[in-house]
């Protein structure tokens, strides 16, 4: 997945009475300046970063700085940025998240590089672009000019081809930050003004960690009634800390806005407009300028630490607005899912799936460690490559399949490309079946079309869909950035169906994805077949039993801290298996809820209860039946077939005779009305139940 994107930042200062300042930039200034004067510590990295722009003997050009979250690495690389102003240098400063994990991604958010020699590069965030550490390593860095110094940063350690490699081991310096010693975190303390009878309590619960620091020396400052020696935080350690760090929020709306912003992977103006309404561009200025929210260019977002916080802070605070605040990202997500096109389609996707990062789906998404991948579409000069990973991976025999479906299905292919070689590394198919095409050939597939003839049959118009091979031969089947990016399409396919019945994904039978497909709804059918010498295991779900919509909704209510209220609305219905009638079937059940429209109890175990047409409609069977009567007056003799079904059914003549008679109609005629009616009605329901419209709009024909 691309990250979010925007500009590098280019500095340049000038010196005034010794202090570096930004060109007409009086803000700035202050701010640089109060930045300096509460920055603390660090004084090793400093020393060699300072050796390295003087030029010294046995300084390193390049180094690396790696370190967990609230570490300090950002505001050490500000100084660094500062220090190379005053040292004269250009200096060009680019966010990790906000580049691209190309090569070509990474050298636009860099720009031109200056001529000149002495440039000083800083990469902060670098674990979001840690995939091009061996085309940094091998290719841009040895590109720049003379006397450059670069410093990347970020939370994991380099790899260890750097120090590996003889001529790279004379020049990096990798550099492991770790929490401030007592006497530096004591001097950030007071630097923040907190009185050193306060210290000791902030310090034993910070352990010197930066950020807490910064966040407990906060809370402790504004403490009614001013800082009391005796200062101790609450045991909901940044939680807490944070409920007091934001002071006063201005409005309910302003809340909402923060809550929104630290339940989502970004938020833009858009989001805020779509949950907020017309208040968006207010609140986003207003999260802006909030000290502990971060910007780019494709929105807002918080500090990992502070996001957490607020989370749980939210969650303990009000769990019902946490889940109504939830629910209503989520429905923006997937709409956007449904909406986006396909190339943006796992651009789209990465945001719904990040909100799943706490529930059991986080043990297997590692998207960000190792090395990057882009998911691209199948070209035929790719076909060599694929068939060779898919017969080193899984044998001859697949690779014979595979050469199968790139002749008949070659747009379900998709391939995956290292950002560092440019080589293919694995692929990966999405298959749309309407026949049982290919059953003859490939084992996988005629279990499938086996399985759902047996279980629930196709429906006209409707289709099977089925995720065929998951291929990356280093770690097989096994959790990876290709694998994760697979998944990905996989559910954003699911989302955008249209008339998909069944989706199968076929596994090697291991075990290793029991626990994963059955945590969502898609557990084993029972069928596992074989290519070759290899077991596989086919995991399914019928969409006409549980749609899209509950099913989204179930797999979003795991991950809720609380139960849902009782009768609490739901705007996909209800949760229970659906039943997935055949036409056949389908036409017996209207007729026989027809005949039982004044009947309570037996219209209560029709079958069409648990159909989509009944419970996506948000009314009762009686109900959808009266408004499909209503919808044929505007068709072709829609009023002679209304009068028929409404005089028989709804009005309830004690026989057919009896309605003929009131109506004032031959029997012949009253029954070819009536006939009539009663199959433009079963039309207009079946419609209904395969594409889930609503019965409100008329009929057609």
């Amino acid at each position: 997945m691309g990250g979010l994107r925007g500009p590098p930042i280019r500095l340049s200062c000038e010196l005034i009475e010794g202090e570096c300042v930004r060109q007409r930039g009086a803000l700035g200034d202050v701010l640089e300046a109060a930045r300096d004067r509460a920055f603390v510590g660090r004084n090793m990295e400093l020393a060699l970063f300072r050796s390295a722009l003087a030029g010294e003997t046995g300084a390193c050009p390049v180094h690396f700085l790696h370190g967990p979250g609230g570490i300090g690495k950002s505001t050490l690389v500000r100084r660094l940025a500062r220090e190379g102003l005053r040292a004269g240098r250009a200096v060009i400063e680019v966010d990790g998240r906000t580049v691209a994990p190309t090569p070509q991604g990474f050298t636009a958010a860099v720009g031109d590089i200056p001529v000149e020699p002495g440039v000083v590069l800083l990469v902060d965030t670098f674990e979001r672009c840690q995939g091009l550490e061996g085309w940094l390593r091998n290719e841009f860095l040895l590109g720049l000019p003379l006397g450059s110094v670069v410093v990347l940063a970020g939370r994991r350690a380099p790899d260890a081809r750097w120090t590996s490699d003889p001529g790279w081991s004379q020049l990096l310096r990798v550099t492991s930050l770790r929490n401030l010693p007592p006497d530096d975190a004591a001097r950030l303390l007071h630097a923040r003004g907190l009185p050193a009878g306060a210290h000791q309590a902030v310090l034993s619960f910070t352990g010197g960690n930066p950020l807490a620091l910064s966040l407990a020396a906060a809370v402790a400052v504004r403490e009614e009634g001013g800082v009391k020696t005796g200062w101790k935080p609450s045991q909901d350690v940044i939680a807490t800390l944070l409920s007091k760090l934001l002071g006063d929020i201005p409005t309910p709306a302003h809340r909402r806005a923060l809550e929104i912003c630290a339940h989502s992977y970004v938020t833009s103006e858009s989001l805020l407009r779509a949950l907020l309404g017309e208040q968006a561009p207010e609140l986003f200025a207003w999260l802006r300028r909030q000290p502990f929210i971060e910007a780019t260019d494709a929105g807002l977002f918080p500090h990992d630490v502070v996001r957490e916080a607020l989370e749980a802070d939210l969650r303990w605070r009000d769990p019902d607005g946490f889940a109504d605040m939830h629910r209503a990202v989520h429905q923006y997500l997937v709409e956007r899912v449904r909406t986006v096109s396909d190339a943006q389609l796992l651009q789209a996707t990465s945001p719904l799936i990040y909100l799943y990062r706490k529930e059991a789906s986080a043990n297997f998404h590692k998207w960000r460690d190792g090395d990057h991948v882009k998911d691209e579409p199948y070209a035929e000069e790719d076909r060599e490559r694929v068939l060779e990973l898919a017969e080193t991976a899984e044998g001859g025999e697949s690779a014979d399949i595979c050469r199968f479906w790139l002749d008949h299905q070659p747009e379900a292919f998709r391939v995956y490309r290292s950002t560092q070689t440019g080589e293919i590394v694995a692929f990966f198919a999405w298959l749309r079946l309407r026949e049982p095409l290919g059953a003859d050939i490939d084992p996988i597939v005629d279990a499938a079309w086996a399985h759902a003839r047996s279980a629930a049959p196709l429906r006209p118009g409707e289709y099977i869909a089925l995720a065929r091979f998951h291929v990356h031969p280093p770690v097989y089947q096994r959790t990876s950035p290709p694998m994760d990016l697979m998944h990905w399409r996989g559910l954003g396919e699911i989302f955008r169906a249209d008339r998909q019945a069944w989706t199968f994904v076929v596994k090697r039978d291991d075990g290793h994805w029991d626990a994963y497909m059955h945590h969502f709804a898609m557990p084993s059918v029972g069928r596992r077949p074989r290519v070759g010498p290899h077991p596989y295991v086919l995991f399914g779900h019928d969409w006409r039993a549980q749609p899209v919509g509950p099913w989204l909704e179930e797999r979003s209510n795991t991950i809720l801290a609380h139960k849902l209220r009782r009768g609490a609305s739901s705007s996909s219905g209800e949760h229970a298996e659906l039943v997935v009638l055949s036409r056949p079937e389908f036409d017996t059940a209207v007729r026989d809820a027809l005949r039982a429209i004044r009947r309570p109890d037996a219209l209560a175990r029709n079958p069409l209860n648990h159909s989509r047409v009944v419970t996506q409609s948000a009314t009762t069977l009686r109900t959808l039946l009266i408004n499909g009567i209503d919808a044929l007056q505007e068709g072709r003799s829609g009023d002679k077939h209304h009068r028929a079904l409404t005089t028989t059914y709804i009005a309830g003549a004690l026989t057919q005779e009896a309605a003929a008679e009131r109506l004032g109609l031959p029997f012949s005629t009253y029954r070819r009305h009536l006939t009539s009616g009663i199959e433009r009605l079963i039309d207009l329901l079946w419609r209904s139940e395969l594409n889930g419209t609503a019965v409100t709009g008329g009929d057609p024909t």
